[in-house]
């Protein structure tokens, strides 16, 4: 089945055509009037309130048409065995012209903790892992640097000393034993640092510093587990996560910043911040399987005129077609199209074009899948 997806226009978007995200939609549904001033942001595939997919033609709501499943034939059981009745992931597009903010996702009982003390901020219970895959050239923070590199900038840049308060800076700087404690109080006088006048813009901006500093060429990933601080900086990518909107903030935005509640649950392991690697399938996919349960992304590349079976999964599916046109059952779907397929479901695919289609699929991360390196 066919969705219409939600858009959703955040002021970090890239504007117009530029975004992949006004790209896809415009390609799928031509008929789509894509403003030139106006950031498209994020594409959400999924069943979360904030920004819920629709069938194609019925206008029925994908959440309202896995509720009526009674048999596991949409979920499958293992999916509904693990997570009721729901669907337990959100996959998405961004594309992105400037910062997010600062922040980190809480791990499930924090969340559930969050969402009962503070409702009106902290809107659901789940917790938020989560997966971005490059689309283009990314760039991002994640994770704390290693900490000879923190030490570098404090001792090299005095304006970043001058915004932290000199014990905790000195103690970080001289400690002999494990340094994140000491770590956890420079932070957190950097980010509740304010000039005498009260107007010190954003401070989130000297994060940098701090943490690590990424590159992701096309097709390589970060996955971030929860209390890991992150900020995403620049460029297009596709994301899956557990199905929740759960974000504690704490600068460059000027959203609500909760920096108490943020520098209590972050990591403060200081360490170079890996890519997170595949595990190829078979001669044209490659598959991400994080270290939870909610989701994994498959990536699947078919060369000019070819055919390929997707590999079945115990678990309903997210696919969307990110380069190419391509033939499913009698049907043609082009760059942009999202579907929605029950668990179980066999499904083949005919890239229609001379050049490689690029698909992405998103399902439940509770199946063995025939890895072969």
């Amino acid at each position: 089945m066919e969705l219409e997806c939600a858009v959703q226009n955040y002021d970090w978007g890239k504007k117009g055509m530029a975004s992949s995200v006004a790209q896809l939609i415009k390609s799928s549904s031509p008929e789509l009037n894509i403003e030139q001033d106006k950031p498209y942001a994020e594409l959400w595939m999924g069943t979360h309130v904030n920004g819920p997919s629709f069938i194609k033609g019925t206008k029925e709501s994908l959440a309202d048409y896995i509720t009526k499943d009674s048999n596991s034939h949409v979920l499958g059981d293992k999916v509904k065995e693990v997570f009721g009745n729901t669907l337990p992931f959100l996959f998405k597009v961004l594309s992105i012209d400037k910062a997010l903010s600062i922040q980190a996702h809480p791990a499930k009982a924090h969340a559930e903790e969050l969402h009962q003390l503070f409702p009106s901020v902290y809107k659901d219970p789940n917790h938020k892992p989560e997966l971005a895959i490059a689309l283009t050239p990314f760039q991002g923070l994640c994770g704390f640097r290693p900490v000879q590199e923190i030490r570098f900038h404090l001792n090299s840049i005095p304006e970043l000393v001058a915004l932290c308060d000199q014990t905790a800076v000195d103690d970080f700087l001289n400690c002999q034993g494990n340094p994140q404690i000491h770590l956890k109080k420079c932070f957190k006088s950097l980010l509740t640092f304010a000039t005498t006048d009260g107007n010190s813009g954003d401070i989130g901006c000297f994060g940098i510093y701090f943490f690590n500093y990424i590159n992701l060429n096309p097709g390589e990933a970060l996955y971030l587990g929860p209390n890991v601080p992150h900020a995403y900086l620049y460029g297009d990518c596709v994301e899956c996560m557990a199905c929740s909107d759960n974000v504690v903030r704490a600068g460059l935005t000027p959203k609500l910043k909760d920096v108490p509640t943020l520098i209590e649950m972050l990591s403060y392991q200081s360490q170079s911040y890996n890519k997170f690697e595949p595990k190829k399938i078979d001669e044209f996919s490659e598959v991400f399987q994080p270290p939870i349960k909610d989701f994994a992304v498959a990536k699947i590349q078919i060369p000019g005129s070819k055919s390929y079976k997707f590999v079945p999964v115990n678990s309903p599916s997210i696919v969307i077609i990110i380069q190419g046109s391509v033939k499913i059952f009698d049907k043609v779907h082009k760059r942009g199209s999202v579907l929605f397929t029950p668990a179980n479901s066999e499904l083949a695919v005919t890239n229609l074009e001379e050049e490689k289609s690029l698909i992405f699929q998103a399902f439940a991360n509770v199946n063995n899948l025939p890895i072969i390196n």
